[in-house]
């Protein structure tokens, strides 16, 4: 059985030949200090895990507007950036937003393993009309998609991702505002709140049937981190979460895309709703070891016949710094507790960045094992 074919039998919650093995997402950083800097495909291979490839183009974060070199800047919403910082260890820029009806501004800083926003585009109530009629909604090209789909060929899945700086539609809102400020908007003016998610939720509808339809994708992410129940309560995930993240799966359905609902946190108390939004999958499957809270088997017993479960693997203390009896000991175990029946695809909670080769192969390695 291929990679793609093992990984897509799950996804259907059918029984591959054995548990699909894969990481969230390779970082560049990991690429070029432990792998001599190959590409994503090469490394998926390089240890025999099934691979899962991540496509970003015109699908990611705001920041994209008015980069050096890019060609996304729209006539309305014109960024301009000035690079502060530009080290290995100090990546610092301010971008300023220029539209026909004001102008709005947002930092980010970050180092040679990632980025983060220190300053957020939308900093007071009145900021959100701006970016209702003027951020522009990038269309992804399809002929860029199929070429890397067809470069994929068996090797694995392709992955798509929901236009935002994050996919769903409060997680992109906190992106935006702020987290803390999002979470006390919603409670101390929930109108406000409810109208910038329909903004997003706009915008993204129109991504997806503008760029989606058609496009090659195997599985399409959704969600984010901001929406787990480590951040917000089951009360403001079914209020602020739900009814959007149903709209946006609807679409992705009627597009004939697969949905996985990202959630990198806590997610016990959400998983009924997750399985009544609309999602083929749910991951990342976080542990408490990095701060989720899931239990594999109770999450297998609640939902494992409308789900695809995704994760599980702490990609910190059992991957990066455990032994490898302690890996091949977490990959049993992860198996025994979701794997019964298919519908399970094993892979890290997470990103890592310093993890050893070594650990790896017998991360591949002990899931090869794991047979139907």
């Amino acid at each position: 059985m291929t990679s793609k074919e093992r990984m897509m039998r799950a996804l259907r919650r059918e029984e591959p030949d054995r548990l699909p093995c894969t990481v969230h997402q390779w970082q560049r950083y990991h690429l070029d200090e432990y792998l001599g800097g190959v590409g994503e495909l090469e490394a998926f291979q390089r240890f025999g895990l099934d691979a899962a490839l991540q496509y970003f183009e015109s699908t990611g974060q705001s920041w994209v507007y008015g980069e050096e070199g890019s060609d996304r800047a729209a006539p309305d919403w014109m960024v301009e950036v000035e690079v502060l910082d530009h080290t290995s260890e100090a990546l610092r820029r301010q971008y300023r937003v220029r539209t026909p009806s004001g102008s709005l501004s947002y930092r980010t800083e970050g180092n040679c393993r990632t980025t983060w926003i220190t300053e957020h585009l939308v900093k007071h109530k009145e900021d959100i009309d701006l970016v209702a009629r003027h951020m522009p909604v990038p269309k992804v090209n399809r002929e860029s998609v199929q070429r890397a789909y067809d470069q994929l060929g068996d090797a694995g899945i392709l992955r798509g991702f929901v236009w935002g700086d994050q996919a769903g539609c409060w997680q992109h809102a906190c992106c935006l505002f702020g987290m803390q400020e999002m979470i006390l908007a919603a409670l101390d003016d929930p109108s406000w709140a409810h109208r910038f998610l329909r903004i997003l939720c706009d915008k993204k509808l129109q991504f997806v049937e503008e760029s989606l339809v058609g496009a090659s994708f195997d599985l399409i992410e959704t969600g984010g981190g901001a929406g787990s129940s480590t951040v917000i309560s089951p009360a403001m995930h079914r209020e602020f979460c739900l009814p959007h993240d149903r709209e946006v799966h609807h679409a992705l359905h009627r597009t004939g895309h697969l949905v996985a609902y990202h959630t990198c946190g806590g997610m016990m108390p959400l998983a009924e709703m997750i399985a009544g939004n609309g999602a083929d999958a749910t991951e990342t499957m976080a542990p408490r070891g990095v701060g989720g809270d899931v239990d594999a088997a109770e999450l297998k017993r609640k939902v494992g016949d409308r789900l695809c479960l995704i994760g599980g693997m702490d990609q910190f203390n059992v991957l990066t710094r455990g032994t490898d009896r302690e890996i091949r000991a977490e990959v049993q175990r992860l198996f025994a507790a979701a794997g019964a029946g298919g519908g399970y695809i094993l892979s890290c909670a997470d990103h890592f960045f310093d993890t050893p080769p070594a650990n790896l192969q017998a991360y591949a390695h002990a899931a090869r094992e794991c047979v139907y």
